[in-house]
């Protein structure tokens, strides 16, 4: 495709060089830039892109484009490379992304996920019921990417750069996908990474306290505004009740047509008679529209659990699918992260969750309680550089839903650890001494293990998914269940050179 016809739409401010170079791959990586790529130079939080300029060409680039701040007489480059400089370079890269690709978001149908809790099982669960009606479902989400039971590529962040996703839309319109499930966060909305998109559907799980910090929002409002966009871009938007956020979405989209869920407050798709194990949710539930009712089960335990599977039911029935295709596709869904029990040789009861807000703390903690013989021992902590403000509040949670806190590192990122676990050691030291703090996370774990019974539940809230821990700007391998199993197996060791 010609550098011109890739710009369509797009406001060039001013350009050097020939508007017919031939693109054939986009990104602001200069490290993925092939021959004929468009180098996109975004100046970040972080990293300064135009300072990757030569990178790109000398790996094949053809064109470069650059935002308004940038004097394009000033950067030197080959005359047989175009330059173009534009406002709003974040949306023009996603515009851009979406001409090279023919905008393939118009090709399938595509469900995109929202909310600060539930996005990753939401997804999934939307996946499960769509294949077993028999779909041919793509999944774009924090873990990984998905042709129905196929898994594509391991992924590391919510939501794919709009390059990323561009090209991941097309590759799925190519192997004859026809719905797509998008699981979408407020940074991705901020960063315009999702612009070009056309969603069939939304959900909105739910919004609770997470992702306030100088790099993210502000304040809640922005939060939930980020959040709301998304819901702007579907005809359809299905919302959660009993949330007091998600709730206050029929005054503010009086134009969409909306499916409401919920357990406590009158919604079109609700759950009763609940009854709750460690292998499980059975419920009810109740189709308002026609009073119909369907015995339900899921497999992950938690009430937290029954809103998810509520809000993926929901828009699974825009659909056309059937009851059957409901209690097949809910009945045998794991996500990886969530609510997973790890196997292990001393049977013990461990359960890595990515739980890291306060709601998600609770949420989790509450669920494991009434099914413990033993005790509950929480081994965990927060990301570094994010919302400090809830961490004392987590702090107090734990203290008082688990019978011991293991307080340790989590993702640090760039913030002094031990700062990190002082804040949360604020609000857990107000309800509970019965704590200890192990900075190193695998010796923290380590700890958990020792002490623990068979009647006992470890429960390791954070990680979930991530399989590194990021410090100081590099990130290393890190495994939860690979840590777990290699201590265990020290420890059997170990025993039987004693014994």
């Amino acid at each position: 495709m010609r550098l011109k016809d890739v710009l369509k739409s797009i406001d060039v401010i001013e350009y050097i060089g020939n508007l017919d170079n031939e693109v054939t791959n986009i990104t602001s990586d200069s490290r993925g830039i092939e021959k004929n790529g468009l180098f996109v130079a975004i100046i970040g939080y972080v990293l300064d892109g135009t300072k990757f300029i030569p990178n790109a060409i000398e790996n094949g680039a053809s064109a470069i484009m650059v935002d308004e701040t940038v004097d394009i007489y000033n950067i030197d480059i080959p005359s047989n490379v175009c330059i173009v400089k534009v406002n709003n370079i974040r949306h023009q890269l996603a515009i851009a992304s979406c001409n090279l690709y023919d905008y393939p978001s118009r090709k399938v149908k595509i469900i995109g996920v929202t909310g600060t809790k539930g996005k990753t099982t939401s997804t999934y669960m939307i996946k499960s019921i769509l294949q077993q009606a028999g779909h041919k479902v793509g999944l774009i989400g924090s873990i990984a990417i998905y042709i129905n039971d196929e898994k594509i590529e391991e992924m590391d962040r919510t939501s794919a750069e709009s390059y990323k996703l561009q090209k991941t839309l097309a590759m799925m319109v190519e192997k004859g996908v026809d719905i797509v499930v998008l699981e979408v966060s407020s940074q991705a909305m901020k960063l315009e990474r999702v612009e070009g998109c056309e969603f069939d559907a939304v959900l909105f799980t739910n919004l609770s306290e997470d992702h306030i910090s100088p790099r993210e929002h502000k304040d809640m409002d922005d939060y939930f505004n980020a959040k709301l966009s998304l819901t702007k871009l579907a005809p359809k938007v299905v919302y959660n009740t009993d949330n007091e956020y998600t709730a206050k979405i029929p005054t503010l989209l009086k134009d969409k047509e909306l499916i409401s869920f919920g357990i406590k407050q009158k919604s079109d798709f609700m759950a009763n008679n609940l009854k709750m194990s460690n292998n499980g949710v059975d419920f009810t539930l109740l189709k308002s529209k026609n009073e119909k009712t369907l015995p339900l089960h899921i497999s992950i335990p938690g009430e937290y659990m029954v809103y998810n599977a509520l809000g993926a039911l929901a828009i699974a029935s825009l659909f056309n699918v059937s009851d059957n295709d409901i209690k097949s596709g809910l009945k045998d869904v794991k996500v990886f992260g969530r609510s997973e029990l790890v196997p292990n040789k001393l049977g013990l009861t461990i359960i890595i969750d990515y739980a890291h807000t306060p709601s998600s703390l609770e949420s989790i903690l509450k669920t494991v309680k009434p099914y413990t013989k033993g005790r509950v021992i929480c081994t965990w902590g927060v990301g570094g550089d994010r919302d400090s403000a809830k961490r004392p509040i987590m702090g107090e949670i734990s203290g008082k839903y688990a019978d011991y806190t293991i307080l340790t590192s989590d993702q640090i990122r760039t913030e002094n650890p031990r700062k990190i676990l002082a804040d949360i050691e604020v609000g857990l030291k107000k309800v509970t001494k019965n704590y200890t703090i192990i900075l190193h996370r695998t010796e923290a774990i380590r700890h958990a293990i020792n002490m623990a019974t068979k009647d006992d539940t470890i429960v390791l809230p954070g990680l979930g998914s991530d399989l590194y821990i990021e410090y100081m700007g590099v990130k290393y391998p890190y495994d939860e269940r690979i840590v777990i199993k290699d201590i265990i197996e020290e420890m059997l060791e170990k025993n039987s050179k004693v014994g």
